[in-house]
């Protein structure tokens, strides 16, 4: 049995106080425009946390990605990029529009979309890109942007992972058209289920609004697309405490990582590394080695919680069954592994990781 887990919810007191008073009140959701209470605040705090005019609750990260995919009009017979190298709900979101997701291969220092790629893959179908800030690391926001203008296409940023990374002081899913977040339970905060997009335009915003909630704007007047991706009242009470815990909660993962670091970095794997002006949140300390599989059995078997983020690239996986080749997604798959360093990891049990590691290689 796991003593060390990979990412655990961190819920106290004051979570399960403002649940019990919702579950008491009996308002556990609104099907207003804007939401109810809750939800109201939460945007609100989300929004001053990333620096972003607006942020659009909805129930998960997927939503998220699919609500910003239907706000940009996409549509069956489009195309939009996408890496291969991270979880499926970025190409599944695609999908769900009717559209065709194109898979990108990564850089090898940091697992995100090579720039070099996209415009290899760029045809006349293309009407969107979403990168994936993998792991928290931030994918190259220079390149990204000379590329969204050369060929006019918009960007939404998957940082369904990188809550709290920042590039020159940015937070990602702040540099372009729309940023799409993750609030599951194994995240750098949780709401339970839950998700948000944040932008800085008020027409997608609007767009937002409707297609969280089936197009409504005044009760039954369904102007648009939309499904119900409403977050429930409980869950944005839980993801609003939460808010107020996480810069705490990524202070703790930023130590726990720079122990880490200190203590294997001579061993003959690739620890991460933060790159020029880039603050990564740290939500999977990934590393690399040659052995990864043995490397991650004997964790496991020490009881840590090492994991493999992710051996069976999109591409690769029986639904999409494609014969793409993706040399870095190849490698990366059979090479990277994750280890725990989320705030309930003390430094005890980082030393333990460390001396593990040292003994198996």
């Amino acid at each position: 049995m796991l003593k060390i887990a990979i990412n655990i919810p961190i819920v106290g007191k004051e979570e399960i106080d403002v649940v019990t008073s919702i579950l008491k009140n009996g308002a556990l959701t609104s099907a207003a425009n804007l939401g109810g209470k809750y939800v109201q605040e939460f945007e609100k705090s989300a929004s001053s946390f990333v620096n972003s005019k607006y942020a659009i609750a909805v129930n998960s990260g997927t939503a998220a990605l699919q609500a910003a995919l239907y706000a940009l009009d996409i549509k069956p017979g489009d195309e939009v990029l996408v890496p291969s190298f991270t979880f499926v709900a970025t190409a599944n979101a695609v999908v769900s529009t009717g559209a065709k997701p194109i898979f990108v291969d990564i850089l090898k220092e940091n697992y995100t979309i090579d720039p070099i790629e996209i415009e290899k893959k760029i045809t006349k179908k293309t009407r969107a890109i979403i990168p994936v800030h993998l792991y928290g690391n931030v994918a190259n926001i220079e390149r990204l942007s000379e590329i969204s203008k050369k060929y006019n296409l918009p960007i939404i940023e998957d940082s369904a992972q990188s809550l709290g990374s920042t590039y020159k002081g940015k937070h990602t899913g702040t540099f372009f058209e729309m940023g799409c977040y993750s609030m599951y339970p194994a995240k750098v905060m949780t709401a339970g289920e839950g998700g948000f997009i944040v932008t800085n335009n008020k027409k997608l915003r609007d767009k937002l609004l409707m297609v969280r909630n089936h197009g409504m704007v005044h009760g039954y007047d369904t102007r648009m697309f939309g499904l119900n991706l409403r977050l429930p009242e409980i869950n944005a009470a839980i993801a609003s405490v939460q808010m107020k815990k996480l810069p705490k909660f990524l202070k703790t993962r930023k130590n726990n990582a720079k122990l880490l670091s200190n203590l294997i970095s001579d061993l003959k794997i690739v620890i991460p590394k933060e790159r020029k002006n880039e603050n990564v949140n740290w939500y999977l300390y990934t590393i690399s080695a040659n052995n990864r599989n043995k490397l991650l059995q004997k964790l496991n078997n020490k009881g840590i919680g090492a994991a493999s983020y992710y051996p069976t690239p999109v591409h690769k996986t029986p639904f999409y069954k494609l014969k793409t080749k993706l040399a870095i997604t190849d490698w990366a798959s059979s090479h990277v592994l994750s280890l725990p360093i989320h705030p309930h990891v003390t430094q005890k049990n980082i030393e333990f990781i460390a001396k593990t590691i040292r003994e198996i290689l």
